[in-house]
């Protein structure tokens, strides 16, 4: 028998050591420690945007992303409590503020589709009796095995997906549902248990659940657009406005539910209602939504659409509300744009590859949609994009997402840096920040095309930009984006243009 103490076996004594270290591992996949480490921080690539991707998807509410995205991540990381859901949110405020929109966007970031949702319209459960469709009639009761409940395990783990394991729940309009429900939810919000009529359970333990809630939106109305007295001249500051808001919501809720109740939300949140800023950008959004429609449902027969900024001020006009929010706006996008643009398609008066230009009428009251001759172009299967930003997480989020479609990407912080890149590369479109250390993104666009007058330019702005530079926009043609936006919205934009420079030189 060796001595253990001799240098070699002490050697093959840490190398089984070791060995065995790697063994223990899910699954019985043999991983060592450090890869284990390294695939957890990896899987997950939503902890470090999740914030930012949630944000561009929900306009006007930071508040809530800040709010839930904790929660996700707590749930990432194996942290979340045992023996009950995840997180329970009650998401007030004015209709057409983004409650469930909210539900929707986190369902398409964390499963690809937003529809990934087990949604109760609590409006159909306005009777006691109605509630028992829920968990399905006991055994005993007529029905009993012809009736399915609606919150079965299964669904609830239908409603997940490989990337995530994480289900989301809402139950929406809650405060329309009758008093039973609330008390049928009371074990599901502290235990994470739901017991059916058949006596099966259904664990929520994995589970994000969602109430939303339309409790003191009058009220709320009446605070920001008072009926009677005097109206001070000033303007009242947000973080009062929020403050009293919020007040507002809580003793509407202390007043429709039990404190037992409320006591297992884990955190209520309070929409603030859209600022002008936040519906021009939700209205971009919607007509980056409509070129994105157009492209994907026509294929070859697609076109470009250009909304001026006169245009947008006209849908601003016509559908901002402060009573119902974006979905007025929503209504009004549809009415005035997207059914008059149909009705040309259907009566093939837009040629493949044409140029859609959309102006205001002479009477104001309508928007005039004609088709415009579109400047011919190479194009480009895989262009040079130039990102001009002094947001180096942007420079970096933007790099990685058009990397994986072949796309080269060059970054610069600065006008400066941007136009020597430009000399030595020229680039086939060029991504420009408005505000910039030593510039400006609209003129270093209009410099841009008096060296390279086929380059395809884009200007990012936070604010509204000034007359003057709005003008220049559409004088050369600049498409907007409105932060925060989706980096599909950017890769959409230049593909667009450079789809139908192709299809004008084909024709």
């Amino acid at each position: 028998m060796k001595d253990p103490d001799r240098p070699e076996q002490r050697r093959r004594t840490k190398v089984r050591t070791r060995s065995a270290a790697i063994i223990k591992s899910e699954g019985g996949v043999d991983k060592p420690k450090s890869s284990q480490n390294r695939s957890r921080k990896q899987s997950p690539d939503l902890t470090e945007d999740l914030t930012f991707v949630l944000s561009q998807k929900v306009v006007g509410q930071p508040a809530a992303t800040k709010v839930i995205v904790p929660y996700v991540q707590m749930y990432q990381a194996g942290l979340s409590p045992e023996g009950r859901p995840v997180g329970v949110f009650l998401l007030l405020g004015p209709t057409g503020t983004g409650k469930t929109k909210t539900v929707e966007a986190l369902a398409e970031v964390l499963h690809g589709s937003e529809k990934n949702v087990l949604k109760v319209d609590c409006g159909e459960f306005q009777m006691e009796h109605e509630v028992a469709k829920l968990i399905g009639a006991p055994p005993g009761y007529l029905g009993h095995r012809e009736t399915q409940p609606m919150l079965t395990q299964q669904k609830l783990n239908a409603v997940t997906s490989e990337k995530c394991s994480l289900s989301l729940v809402l139950f929406d309009e809650i405060e329309k549902a009758a008093p039973s429900m609330t008390r049928l939810l009371l074990g599901v919000l502290d235990k994470g248990i739901l017991r059916l009529g058949d006596n099966s359970a259904v664990n929520f333990e994995k589970s994000l659940v969602f109430l939303t809630s339309n409790l003191g939106a009058r009220e709320m109305m009446r605070e920001l657009n008072p009926d009677f007295g005097f109206q001070s001249v000033k303007v009242a500051d947000r973080t009062d406005l929020t403050s009293k808001l919020q007040a507002i919501a809580l003793v509407a809720v202390r007043k429709r539910f039990s404190p037992e109740f409320v006591n297992r939300i884990d955190c209520i949140i309070t929409y603030q209602p859209l600022t002008p800023e936040s519906l021009a950008a939700i209205l971009d959004k919607h007509i980056v939504d409509l070129q994105n429609h157009v492209n994907t449902r026509l294929g070859n027969r697609s076109f470009t659409l250009d909304v001026p900024f006169d245009a947008r001020q006209f849908l601003l006009q016509k559908g901002t509300s402060s009573e119902y929010g974006a979905r007025e706006l929503n209504r009004t996008i549809h009415r005035f744009l997207t059914q008059p643009l149909a009705t040309l398609v259907a009566s093939n008066q837009v040629a493949p590859g044409s140029r859609v230009w959309v102006e205001v009428a002479e009477g104001g009251e309508k928007l005039n949609i004609r088709t415009v001759e579109s400047q011919a172009g190479a194009a480009m299967v895989n262009p040079t994009v130039l990102l001009v930003d002094d947001n180096r997480d942007l420079l970096h989020f933007l790099e990685r997402l058009m990397a994986n479609d072949g796309w080269t990407l060059l970054t610069a912080e600065s006008a400066t840096a941007a136009k020597r890149l430009v000399q030595e590369h020229q680039p086939n479109a060029a991504l420009l920040d408005y505000m910039l250390p030593d510039g400006n993104g609209v003129e270093l666009g209009v410099e841009f095309l008096q060296t390279s007058p086929q380059m395809l330019v884009i200007v990012m702005t936070g604010t509204i930009l000034p007359p003057e530079e709005e003008a220049l926009c559409e004088e050369h043609n600049f498409p907007v984006l409105r932060k925060p936006f989706l980096a599909s919205d950017v890769m959409n934009q230049i593909r667009s243009r450079f789809t139908t420079a192709s299809g004008a030189q084909r024709a």
